[in-house]
């Protein structure tokens, strides 16, 4: 008789232990396999495929480049992050913006630090579409993190609800600054999974009121078979709380 693999309800990955590189006008850490970065044990969680950090240096960026059938969300930490691509769409992010781009049948795209003295620095992350093949779509949008620290700010959503970048995936993304003081709780519905990754700060995690963990920047955590978290801070910290299928 076969037995079944209990489930590793709690997996955290530690941001000391990611890939990546430093080609000088970019510097980035990948949590999941990307590039010239390959680990079969960290290919992705559930359908969220990549989380890099990068942080590029004034005046550099990344040229026109092509993608397809990706969800992508950009979230920018510090400086300032300038899109143009070939569906006519553009802007500039800044920190408290979050970008989201459809890639579907083929988009392609570039992005710049325009600054001639700052870093940029943020995250960028791939969900796996819900369905291939979609018109390609580009959105960005403007969310009070900072003014609504100690909550959870709800920037992402399949259904586009209460002013959140509409997905093509059933996942909802939340983002959160924490202070001092500042606890927030989480509950998960059955048959659903989460990704806590932490952008900035030292946060603590208390997992279904059993399981505590202590987070720096960079960490991630993997949660499977979890009803209810808490997040605190013993000084600053920011968080982005995925809910997944």
């Amino acid at each position: 008789m076969v037995q079944l693999q209990e489930v590793e309800k709690v997996k955290v990955r530690k941001g000391t232990e990611r890939g990546g590189a430093n080609h000088g006008w970019l510097n980035t850490k990948h949590t999941f396999s990307f590039a010239n970065y390959f680990d079969p044990k960290h290919m992705g969680f559930r359908c969220l495929r990549v989380i890099n950090e990068d942080t590029v240096t004034p005046g550099n960026g990344f040229g026109t480049h092509g993608h397809r059938d990706m969800e992508i969300i950009t979230y920018v930490l510090e400086g300032s992050l300038e899109h143009k691509d070939t569906i006519g769409q553009g802007g500039v992010l800044s920190p408290g913006d979050v970008q989201h781009m459809s890639a579907g049948t083929g988009i392609m795209h570039s992005e710049y630090n325009r600054s001639t003295s700052e870093n940029v620095h943020f995250l960028q992350i791939w969900l796996l579409p819900k369905a291939n093949a979609v018109k390609p779509v580009y959105h960005q949008s403007s969310f009070n993190i900072e003014k609504n620290s100690g909550k959870l700010n709800l920037v992402v959503a399949v259904d586009g609800r209460d002013g959140a970048l509409k997905v093509n995936q059933d996942v909802d993304l939340f983002a959160s600054v924490l202070r001092e003081g500042d606890r927030i709780s989480y509950s998960f519905k059955d048959n659903r999974y989460g990704w806590v990754q932490v952008a900035r700060g030292e946060v603590d995690i208390e997992v279904d009121t059993n399981n505590k963990l202590s987070l720096n920047a960079g960490d991630g955590v993997a949660l499977s078979e979890i009803q209810n978290i808490s997040i605190s801070t013993k000084s600053n910290g920011e968080i982005l709380l995925f809910d997944l299928p």
